[in-house]
């Protein structure tokens, strides 16, 4: 985002206004709520002492095999299978979530975040990818490889029940929990694909000042808290595309000195003048770092599903398959923590260590695996 989002910490907070629902929980009277639609309104309004918005212990076991009938008959079942893949694909060899768990938060963000209140369509549909995603475009050209990844899930479980608005967004959720501390965010299925792309310009852009962009949100019932901290999910991110000159040395640097891990050291580390050289850093992110709001999981998990069913009609149908999600990891110690300190303060974006297989090569930059 650039610059766009240092001075959003500086703009006048609004008075306190009431959380809004979305959709058929606008309408519906408690009595004709499903126990998923009474819970999804409660993580809206916030109240989380009935509605936590994560989900630590609940683990679903397959009745069957993906083929067989009793999967098939069992709505969360594939879902089981899916999330193992994802699992497989998102994290690295030394624990850490890697380029695809990354790629996958983003992604549902971007198409989930195409919703707009006042002026309708958009939504988290799988338009962006069902209708071939824009990864050309500055807005969506680091989500390249996870389109096509998302392509290959769709090839293998579609027929088996999986839409492409589903798995965008179940990719975001076992993006998010794969990476060690990450939040394990309560997971729901039953989007509508849609074949119709939603209006260009409902996503944030870096030449946006801060009011527009915060009235931008809020015209997806996102208010300026809940804003900086989906944005903060670059807690495990990379810088991919900076200036051309740049891009060869710069490319893949962290923005913390634990890259792929989902803690508050990129709070802590952004606004310091002694961190490790490789740390890249937006002059958004001191904004970010020093917003209270941004570093709570919980409030990253509820702000995150709110996003997700942006532009669902029927939020009362959804089910809810918590349980296929990876455990969360609780605790992380790089096991390759030497190796990787060095890394991140070198000058030379061709070091490598050949001995460890945590580590690779890319033909523009030495990259770690799980980064």
């Amino acid at each position: 985002m650039g610059n766009t989002l240092a001075s959003i910490a500086s703009v006048k907070k609004r008075d306190p206004e009431v959380p809004e629902l979305l959709a058929d929980l606008k309408t519906l009277p408690d009595v004709e709520l499903t126990e998923v639609g009474k819970l999804i309104k409660k993580i809206l309004l916030l109240e989380n002492s009935t509605g936590n918005p994560q989900d630590f212990e609940t683990v679903y076991e397959a009745p069957g095999p993906l083929e067989s009938d009793e999967c098939r008959a069992d709505t969360c079942c594939v879902w089981k299978y899916v999330a193992e893949e994802m699992e497989i694909d998102f994290k690295g060899p030394a624990g850490r979530c890697k380029e695809f768990a990354r790629q996958a938060t983003c992604l549902g963000f971007h198409d989930a975040g195409t919703w707009s209140k006042t002026q309708g369509g958009g939504g988290a549909d799988g338009v962006i990818t069902l209708m071939g995603i824009r990864y050309r475009s500055t807005i969506n050209r680091g989500l390249k490889e996870i389109n096509s990844k998302m392509w290959q899930y769709y090839h293998k479980f579609h027929k088996y029940g999986a839409g492409m608005a589903d798995l965008i967004q179940m990719g975001a959720t076992v993006g998010a929990v794969v990476c060690p501390l990450g939040p394990r965010i309560r997971s729901f299925v039953g989007r509508n694909d849609n074949s119709e792309p939603a209006p260009e310009g409902r996503l944030p852009q870096a030449s946006q000042d801060a009011e527009p962009l915060i009235a931008l949100f809020e015209d997806k019932t996102i208010d300026k808290g809940d804003l900086i901290t989906l944005l903060g999910a670059h807690t495990i991110g990379q810088q991919r595309f900076v200036s051309e000159q740049q891009r060869h040395s710069k490319g893949g640097d962290p923005h913390s000195s634990t890259p792929g891990v989902w803690n508050t050291k990129f709070y802590v580390e952004t606004p310091r003048n002694d961190t490790p050289k490789r740390i890249f850093k937006f002059h958004s992110d001191v904004s970010i770092a020093q917003y209270e709001e941004s570093r709570d999981c919980g409030g990253y998990a509820a702000a995150y599903i709110r996003l997700s069913i942006l532009g669902v009609p029927h939020i009362n149908n959804l089910i809810q398959c918590t349980g296929v999600l990876p455990l969360r990891t609780e605790s992380y110690t790089a096991p390759d923590e030497k190796e990787l300190n060095e890394w991140l303060d070198s000058d030379l974006s061709q070091l490598v260590v050949l001995a460890n297989p945590s580590f690779t090569s890319t033909p523009q930059s030495k990259r770690i695996i799980g980064l």
